[in-house]
């Protein structure tokens, strides 16, 4: 028990620390989001510079993707490591997802365009558009790491783990027999 607490352990902090890289490839991935500023009675305001667009449903979607692709690539690299399935191991899995993509939000905001949009609008200018910062809307997102290494972890143990020894095949009307060859009852 003790080795498979230690391997879960590292498990979760590889999967953890990968949440770095999906940091990184959500802020150079995800759409921007323009926004523009203006002033109006002699304050700034930001508004949407295209108000029919995607791009913020676009950034929640690209993390999302990105999630799931690195919880299959994690539970693959898992799985081929040990091939076969328990229970610290999945749970590694499950924990390990979720902090990698805390840290990956994380990451991506620290990347992405400056927080204060008003800074930022008047540094750039009235009516120039520039980049609202990355934000993840959709928090669920942080979720797809984990469940999708879950759902492909399960499936790859279903098909290619460890069988259970099946019983010996038995006559119908025979005697049991035990182990040892005895017959029982």
């Amino acid at each position: 028990m003790k080795t498979e607490v230690r391997e879960a352990a590292v498990v979760t902090v590889a999967v953890a620390v990968a949440g770095v890289l999906l940091g990184v490839l959500w802020w150079w991935l995800a759409p921007h989001v323009p926004l523009v500023g203006d002033v109006v009675d002699k304050s700034w305001v930001v508004y949407l510079s295209d108000s029919e667009g995607e791009q913020a449903i676009g950034v929640d979607g690209t993390f999302t993707l990105l999630a799931v692709a690195f919880g299959a690539v994690s539970a693959l690299g898992v799985f081929f490591w040990r091939r076969r399935g328990g229970v610290p191991l999945v749970v590694a899995l499950g924990v390990g997802g979720l902090l990698g993509s805390l840290l990956a939000w994380k990451v991506g905001v620290w990347l992405g365009p400056m927080q204060d949009v008003i800074a930022h609008a008047k540094s750039v200018g009235k009516g120039v558009t520039f980049s609202a910062p990355l934000k993840l809307g959709a928090k669920g997102a942080l979720l797809a790491w984990s469940l999708a290494a879950l759902v492909v972890h399960l499936g790859l143990t279903a098909l290619f783990g460890p069988r259970d020894p099946e019983p010996p095949y038995q006559e119908q009307g025979a005697v049991p027999k035990d182990p040892y060859g005895a017959p029982m009852g």
